[in-house]
């Protein structure tokens, strides 16, 4: 092996531990994050089919439902692969989304360096996609495993694909449509991937050059299975979205423009960022303007650069054509742009700078010396702020009160920041958050909702009420209003008015398991123990892991004498929840009923020292 060889085999194993320390550097703090309450609970903390973990049963689930308005049943596998590794431990989900995010990383740098021979430049575009800020989000939010999933099978798929330009034989045409297929199964933002393998055909693989003849009758007999696949998953996701149009066309469209350009200035420019972006009221004209001249500018410099600098043609157009799917014109959520949309996108501007800043050097001596230097300050200064922006996903309470900082009249950010200061038992605060968003946005039913719910913990049940009411006025859907209105009434000891409230929330909500406990505790209040017994069992048979149901219906079952019933339910509280000190009095007590009087001498024996060590930890 010649000395070259050595040099360039030392130096492409360096790139790739750099890369790998380096983003261990910046995202290694998530694994002592906790979820965080938006989606989080929708993928993991409340979602039953993922705490089954992988069996026959969540496997089908995962195949067949468009559960978060998305088909993506591999995001749910995996998630459920997690859960059977980490149970609710939050930093293991992290460590995955961070492995993942690590190994796009290395396959990007092996796939562009690979392509173009260039070792530096495929360095940058992946230490640019490893380091950046504003995809944090990707990577410490849990809940966008999707994003991270999709983006490593869509490297490998591209990694197949550049295989297959090196030999074109069916073989390894099969292999870039499997991984084609799994990156959608995953997350369908990479339905654009024929089309960004068409503009790597042209720069670098240069395969336009081999076929000058029929260029598109040759890609489309090359490509159209992919193309069709494409579709096929557009429409799914589509079909899979709500109907409801938050705002009208032109809006969406003004706003298209404008963030567009937001994703290339924060690019470079990467200040307050956010978990959400608020869609504005009103766009100013001049910033419309700006945009769309902005976009016509670029696009025709990067046209007009078609040959003499194919890297920036190829760079914009990927950019372009991997950001149209979330650019909000189909709208998806009621935000005006997100992080994560620049996950795959910038790979694109990653190119043009890479191979665009080196061209525009004429001087040896500049492009040598000071564009390295230059490139590595600009991405040690991108971790530094991609480090200081993962440590804000800590909790939801650093999350919410960053947002509520970084953006104007953030009304999502504000209403969880306030139910984080309910939590804390700080009302005051929480009651101005919640008070902030009313102001402007008078019809935002959840700050209704969450004022009633500071005020029923303050046992100011009249001004519950009030506000529960107003929320239901604003969505007469509005299950959980209901559910809590019957929780006021519980407590005030109306068990009637609060079953016909459990009944409403149930009618809007037929697996709303909650609102079946709730309701089977007001009927043991009535005496109708029959009907108790049926509401908690309703409650287990949606969530077989549901300890206060378990608990409750061992409750009834122990008053009508039904005692080996009730112990049954009581271990099952026990084998959820080991350290639950009531569960072992009562199957204490209901083995003393039961005339067996040694187990249930141990069990008040293990509730008394269960009880002594949660005393010990209270204390310190």
């Amino acid at each position: 092996m010649s000395n070259i060889t050595i040099r360039y085999n030392k130096t492409t194993l360096f790139i790739y531990v750099f890369l790998a320390l380096a983003t261990l550097a910046v995202y290694w703090q998530a694994s002592q994050f906790d979820f965080v309450s938006i989606d989080d609970g929708v993928y993991v903390t409340e979602n039953y089919h993922i705490q089954s973990g992988l069996s026959p049963d969540g496997l089908r689930w995962a195949l067949s439902t468009t559960y978060a308005e998305f088909w993506h049943p591999l995001t749910w596998i995996s998630l459920m692969l997690d859960y059977h590794l980490f149970g609710l431990n939050a930093g293991g989900y992290h460590m995955t989304n961070l492995i993942l995010h690590i190994m796009s990383t290395l396959l990007l740098f092996r796939l562009f360096h690979r392509m173009t021979g260039a070792v530096w430049k495929s360095a940058f575009v992946a230490a640019f996609f490893a380091l950046h800020p504003l995809h944090v989000e990707s990577v410490a939010w849990v809940a966008e495993r999707k994003d991270v999933l999709s983006g490593f099978l869509f490297m490998l798929t591209l990694y197949f694909y550049v295989y297959y330009t090196e030999k074109p034989v069916l073989k390894r045409y099969l292999s870039v449509c499997f991984f084609f297929i799994l990156a959608l199964m995953s997350k369908s933002i990479v339905v654009t991937l024929p089309v960004l393998m068409i503009l790597l055909d042209y720069w670098p693989l240069k395969r336009f050059q081999q076929q000058k003849n029929s260029l598109l009758y040759w890609q489309l007999k090359e490509k159209w299975p992919l193309f069709m696949m494409a579709m096929i998953f557009a429409v799914i996701t589509v079909h899979a979205q709500p109907s409801v149009i938050h705002f009208p066309f032109s809006s969406r469209l003004l706003n298209a423009f404008v963030s567009f350009i937001s994703y290339v200035e924060k690019t470079f420019l990467p200040y307050n960022m956010a978990v959400f972006y608020p869609f504005p009221t009103e766009l100013p004209v001049w910033l419309v303007i700006r945009s769309s001249f902005l976009i016509i500018t670029i696009t025709l410099i990067a046209i007009l650069m078609f040959q003499r600098l194919p890297s920036f043609f190829v760079g914009w157009m990927w950019y372009t054509f991997s950001l149209l799917p979330v650019i909000g014109i189909i709208q998806v959520g009621n935000h005006a742009m997100a992080d994560r949309y620049h996950y795959l996108p910038s790979i694109g501007i990653a190119i043009m700078l890479a191979w665009g800043i080196p061209f525009l050097m004429k001087k040896d001596a500049v492009r040598k010396k000071i564009v390295p230097l230059t490139g590595f300050i600009f991405l040690m200064l991108m971790a530094v702020i991609a480090w200081k922006q993962c440590g804000y996903w800590k909790n939801n309470f650093e999350l919410f009160n960053h947002a509520v900082l970084a953006t104007r009249n953030n009304d999502l950010a504000l209403n969880h920041r306030g139910v984080e200061y309910g939590k804390m038992g700080r009302y005051q605060l929480a009651k101005e958050d919640f008070r902030k968003v009313i102001i402007f946005n008078p019809n935002y039913e959840k700050s209704y909702y969450n004022l009633g719910k500071i005020y029923a913990d303050q046992q100011q049940f009249h001004l519950a009420l009030e506000h529960y009411n107003t929320a239901i006025k604003l969505k007469p859907d509005y299950a959980d209003a209901y559910y809590n209105i019957g929780i006021v009434h519980f407590n005030l000891g109306q068990y009637q008015e609060a079953i016909d409230h459990y009944n409403k929330a149930i009618r809007l909500k037929p697996a709303y398991r909650e609102a079946f406990n709730n309701r089977g505790a007001a009927f043991f209040k009535l005496d109708q123990y029959m009907l108790a017994i049926r509401d908690f069992t309703q409650a287990i048979s949606i969530m077989p892991t549901y300890v206060d149901a378990y608990y409750n219906r061992g409750l009834v079952y122990r008053h009508i004498g039904r005692y080996k019933e009730a112990v049954e339910d009581f271990s099952n509280v026990i084998l959820l929840k080991p350290d639950c000190v009531t569960a072992y009095y009562d199957r204490g007590d209901t083995y003393k009923k039961l005339g067996q009087p040694s187990k249930a001498d141990e069990d008040i024996h293990k509730a008394n020292e269960l009880h002594h060590k949660k005393s010990l930890n209270k204390a310190y």
